[in-house]
């Protein structure tokens, strides 16, 4: 019988506890994944405690505490704090969120935190977007044009400009696409919902004139048509988007040009 099992550098371990209170009244339990490459050992959970009393309400929050006052090791990215800029996205919970959003009183219990999933790890909380930065590149998400440039502007309808709400939106924090199974699997060839939700604000932009060079660009097995509508990617996503509905539009206009 085949027996599978993960290599045993990458099983995760117990690691160590801080700050842990006499009296767990008014504290809350948070256990973080801690990796570092550069030390040679497997992964681990460390457990921290934080006393919500002098911490603010997010878990962007508290992990800024933990650094600040706790353990300066830890490592994660963050900047805007207001959902915007989408740095502080990992897994919290069992979800993908932006940690600046994530209300800490919305968790009972422990409070887990991850990596994104299924991204290669550059240090504790930190996943390496290189590829998905690559895959969003690749769908060239800048206007096109082949008209005279026009003397003051190139001018949209309030209608045409409606189009574009819903996708614009969007931050790149990759929550998506790391809760898509297809990207998981073939993140190499596949765009991912994150990609194909810009790539479809292009398509829909009435500025733009190069809707048939982006779709014959996505026209292959893999680039567009992994997915298979699980709809996690509209779940995931914090902004409210819905890059399961952008995709099938994308599948939608391949069909009426073959028509």
């Amino acid at each position: 019988m085949v027996e599978l099992a993960l290599p045993r550098n990458s099983k995760v371990t117990v690691g160590k506890t801080w700050n842990a209170p006499s009296k767990p009244v008014g504290w809350q339990e948070f256990k973080v994944y801690r990796w570092n490459e550069e030390d040679g050992l497997n992964p681990r959970m460390d457990t921290y405690w934080v006393d919500r009393a002098n911490c603010g309400p997010m878990v962007l929050d508290a992990l800024i505490k933990i650094k600040n006052e706790i353990d300066p090791t830890l490592t994660f990215r963050r900047s805007c704090r207001e959902g915007i800029c989408g740095s502080c996205a990992m897994n919290i919970d069992g979800k993908n969120t932006l940690a600046c959003l994530k209300d800490l009183d919305e968790i009972k219990g422990a409070v887990n935190v991850y990596p994104l999933p299924h991204m290669p790890v550059v240090k504790d909380l930190v996943p390496d977007m290189t590829n998905f930065y690559a895959q969003h590149q690749s769908i060239q998400p800048w206007l096109q044009t082949t008209s005279p440039t026009p003397p003051d502007e190139r001018r949209q309808s309030v209608e045409e400009r409606a189009k574009l709400d819903g996708l614009y939106e969007c931050i790149l924090c990759a929550c998506c696409s790391t809760s898509c199974p297809s990207y998981w699997w073939n993140s190499d060839r596949y765009l991912g919902p994150a990609a194909l939700l810009q790539s479809y604000r292009w398509l829909n932009d009435s500025r733009d004139e190069a809707s048939g060079e982006r779709l014959d660009d996505l026209e292959d097995p893999f680039r567009l048509y992994r997915c298979h509508t699980i709809m996690n990617c509209t779940k995931a996503c914090p902004k409210g988007l819905n890059p399961a509905k952008a995709i099938a539009e994308i599948k939608k206009k391949m069909v009426e040009r073959s028509v």
